[in-house]
């Protein structure tokens, strides 16, 4: 069983305007699921996307073989990158 099935016992609360409220419970009405459930699908389907780049990516075997060749290649001095990230940045 997933880990995203299992029984429900933590809560999240938010607060919202009186017209996002109503945005979602009109969306969740027209879905045919309560308000809870309606955040709950949307906010599992945009976490997954937000980090789907991050946890898993497929190579080739020819990309995969370059990626491992780049990876073990020695570490090369880079000066002007590391003039760049030593000097201030816009924010200072």
């Amino acid at each position: 069983m997933s880990a995203l099935n299992r029984s429900k016992t933590e809560r999240i609360d938010i607060r919202a305007s009186s017209a996002v409220k109503q945005l979602l419970q009109e969306a969740a009405s027209a879905c045919h699921k309560n308000v809870s459930e309606f955040l709950l699908d949307a906010g599992v389907t945009a976490a997954n996307q937000a980090l789907a780049d991050r946890r898993h990516f497929v190579l080739g075997d020819d990309q995969w073989q370059a990626f491992q060749q780049a990876l073990d290649r020695p570490v090369q001095a880079k000066p002007r990158l590391k003039k760049l990230l030593s000097e201030p940045g816009v924010l200072g």
